[in-house]
């Protein structure tokens, strides 16, 4: 008599799955990574000086994925969500201790991004020395775009960035000013964590971050990459 295989006790849940432009095919989403404080001027607005810190990551849920063509429902606990625009690096392939040289062998292609946070929660927790999660990995919180394969669009060093609300510009930089950029994002990431494929790397936002409220409309661009546009309900 074969031994019966274990079942599991409820369904497990659907894997958040991002559209690829120019493809039925979907990017499932495995981890989700943020680095912080990427761009000298977003440094300088929340109070830190960026010529002395080394990278520093934080997480998001996978099912923190808001998909494209999805409104976004305002969360709860908080009076002040700010929108933060990121390129988003997909990756098809990961390890441990990846060298610079090698990284971008590791992407599978390129999003626009919003890192929505409720920064009056994220300030909390920082002055009380704890976790930033309550401020950053809420349901909702990772629009992504769809993405492009990087043999279409190439690896995007340089080009705007910039998200609109109501039409009216808040966030506007360039690539060129991370302070990090993806390639060393990627090999310093997998110092301490196994990358692999279907993660996803929020590559730190411009200056200019703010507010948004019930009813407004976020747009979010980087050169070269469909916009994502995400409207608060």
């Amino acid at each position: 008599m074969q031994p019966q295989s274990p079942s599991h006790v409820f369904a497990p849940p659907p894997v958040p799955a991002v559209p690829v432009m120019g493809s039925s095919g979907l990017f499932p989403v495995r981890r989700i990574y943020c680095i912080g404080r990427n761009f000298a001027a977003h440094a300088i607005e929340m109070g830190h000086d960026p010529d002395r810190e080394p990278p520093f990551f934080f997480q998001k849920n996978p099912d923190s994925v808001l998909l494209p063509g999805r409104d976004l429902p305002y969360p709860p606990g908080t009076a002040s969500l700010h929108h933060e625009v990121e390129l988003v690096v997909a990756l098809a392939s990961g390890g441990r201790d990846i060298p610079e040289a090698g990284a971008l062998e590791r992407v599978f292609g390129y999003a626009v991004g919003l890192d929505m946070t409720r920064r009056d929660l994220q300030a909390e927790a920082k002055k009380a020395a704890r976790p930033w999660e309550i401020g950053k990995s809420f349901e909702h919180s990772a629009p992504v775009g769809e993405i492009v394969p990087a043999a279409v669009s190439g690896h995007p060093m340089r080009g705007g960035i910039r998200a609109l609300v109501n039409g009216s510009q808040r966030q506007e930089g360039d690539l060129a000013q991370m302070i990090w950029k993806v390639p060393e994002i990627i090999a310093h990431l997998s110092r301490y964590f196994e990358l692999a494929a279907g993660d996803l790397i929020f590559a730190g936002t411009p200056a200019g971050v703010g507010d948004v409220r019930r009813g407004d409309r976020i747009r979010a661009e980087v050169d070269g990459l469909p916009a994502l546009e995400v409207t608060v309900v």
